[in-house]
């Protein structure tokens, strides 16, 4: 079985981390534009990216949050396709990921 308090404790780093970023890329975002149109230009291909930064750590606040439920429910480090054992490799690359490495590799 998994250290669920090991786990529970990298999935809030990682989680306020994210948020740190979020905050960061909202205040990027939220800055007044420069009357130049060529550094207009690249402010809105800048704010693109800050943009799609904040959706992939939206999306990954999303995993996380899941992962934490499923510690509460006593059900972390289990696939939740296959009921299996995620290994504890898998786990500390990805904490968050809901699926053993067979089942994974099915979806794709």
């Amino acid at each position: 079985m998994v250290d669920q308090a090991h786990f529970r404790a990298v999935l809030l780093d990682r989680k306020n981390e994210i948020l740190a970023r979020l905050q960061k890329v909202d205040k990027d975002l939220g800055r007044t534009k420069l009357a130049d149109s060529a550094e207009r230009a690249a402010e809105a291909e800048n704010d693109e990216v800050l943009e799609e930064f904040g959706h992939v750590g939206a999306d990954e606040i999303k995993a996380i949050d899941a992962a934490l439920k499923r510690i509460d429910e006593d059900r972390f480090g289990l696939c939740v396709k296959c009921g299996d054992e995620i290994s504890p490799e898998r786990l500390e690359a990805v904490p968050y990921t809901p699926f053993c490495k067979k089942c994974a590799s099915a979806m794709n």
